[in-house]
């Protein structure tokens, strides 16, 4: 499409909140035009409607500068237009090759935009749609990736404010701050004082509601409370410390319900989706990664022709930079950060359920300093390729198979594992 389509007009458009600035550039040479479009749906669709007309339904391109978004969804409902996403970072250096000063505004920027496609659209892929369940698959987990982060930056802030009057209740809840349990236990008794004032079956009533009912550990519990002493007395740390624990177990309380309702959602999807029980069957896919790795590869089987397509577009596969007799390698900066975090987490993951992905792991990490990143990038360089054939098979993964295949090959890591190779047929 990129190289042998004849657009009748190529069209840059850069998006606002408000308003968006287009350059639309016919492709019989006649002169350009540029026009301000109000952010409302009705306007949008207007517009389509007279390109359209304009262009008697011949097929348009658009430059945009994002891959998602209402604008974008509004436009592929159009089967004249074809889209190309750009990459930020490739529009501003070549704004900068034209513009050494750094001047710049929505005008120029849309007739960049144009030019970009115009002359180097061979360069670029076309934006192809997903399914509208893969789309809204996507939209969901990373809408749960927002929360979770602010989630986290809430608990980071009860971490640092329970540390000056509270340690207590980093005490009775290690490693469960981010947990329901913690939100309801700080908003009802913020301090050590309050704590210790309550009654020993309305504790132990409290932990049960919230499923910890180990006696040694509710009695264990109660124990440290009751000889657990204040690090401090002075009302002037004390109240405005409290105040400020209150109001941010207030503020998790709504977003532990929303992460529920989210977390529903989501499993309710990937019930739905038929590509739901590949992903699933990956090793260290659970409920929250397994619908994650869906969307990064899609429902489209063409969208990538190979694994290291699929490395290199989420920053899993290293840059590998070489000039002369010097040759350096790193981490692939330029990617979607929460594709790579995907992979990377999966690897986390996968590592602990898998023998071979543990071996592979501890061995990497051994050849090189002892750096856990860098064997977790490694690990999802290696998994990508087993998830991309279970993808494009459209097969669950089979570590038997896998095995086998380290058989056959003479793989040293197989040797390793002290796993004798099955027999023929098997």
């Amino acid at each position: 499409m990129n190289a042998t389509t004849n657009f009748a007009a190529t069209i840059g458009l850069d998006w606002a909140d408000q308003k968006h600035d287009l350059w639309i550039q016919p492709a019989e040479g006649s002169k350009a035009q540029h026009l301000h479009l109000e952010q409302t749906p009705e306007a949008l669709h207007e517009w389509a409607a007279k390109l359209r007309e304009r262009f008697g339904n011949r097929p348009v391109a658009i430059g945009i500068e994002t891959s998602r978004g209402p604008v974008i969804s509004a436009l592929l409902a159009y089967d004249f237009i074809v889209l190309f996403p750009l990459n930020p970072k490739a529009l501003k250096d070549y704004r900068a090759a034209f513009s050494v000063s750094g001047a710049k505004d929505d005008r120029t920027d849309a007739q960049l935009i144009e030019e970009f496609i115009r002359l180097h659209r061979h360069k670029l892929k076309a934006l192809e749609p997903d399914t509208q369940l893969t789309r809204q698959l996507a939209g969901l987990v990373q809408n749960r990736r927002h929360l979770v982060d602010e989630r986290t930056r809430i608990v980071n802030q009860l971490h640092a404010v329970l540390k000056t009057y509270y340690p207590l209740a980093e005490t009775l809840l290690p490693r469960q701050m981010n947990t329901p349990l913690a939100a309801e236990l700080l908003a009802r008794w913020p301090d050590l004082e309050t704590l210790q004032h309550a009654e020993l079956k309305t504790l132990r009533a409290f932990f049960y509601k919230h499923h910890s009912r180990s006696a040694r550990k509710m009695e264990e519990r109660i124990s440290q409370v009751q000889k657990a002493r204040a690090l401090t007395s002075d009302p002037a740390i004390l109240t405005p410390a409290r105040l400020l624990v209150v109001g941010l177990a207030g503020m998790l309380k709504p977003l532990h319900q929303a992460l529920a309702r989210l977390d529903k959602e989501i499993e309710q999807a990937m019930d739905r989706h038929p590509d739901a029980p590949i992903f699933r069957s990956f090793p260290g896919a659970g409920p929250a990664l397994a619908p994650r790795l869906l969307v990064a590869y899609g429902t489209n089987r063409d969208r990538f022709h190979d694994a290291g397509q699929v490395a290199q577009l989420y920053g899993v596969a290293p840059v590998v930079i070489q000039s002369g007799n010097s040759k350096t390698t790193h981490i692939r900066h330029r990617c979607p950060k929460f594709g790579r975090q995907t992979f990377h987490e999966n690897a986390g993951c996968a590592l602990k359920q898998e023998p071979w992905a543990r071996r592979y792991y501890d061995q990497h990490k051994k050849r090189h300093d002892d750096k856990h990143h860098q064997a977790c990038r490694a690990l999802a360089y290696k998994l990508n390729r087993i998830y991309f054939a279970c993808w494009k098979r459209r097969e669950k993964y089979d570590p038997q198979r896998y095995l086998r295949a380290l058989a056959k090959n003479g793989s040293p890591l197989h040797k390793q594992l002290e796993i004798p190779s099955p027999a023929s047929g098997e």
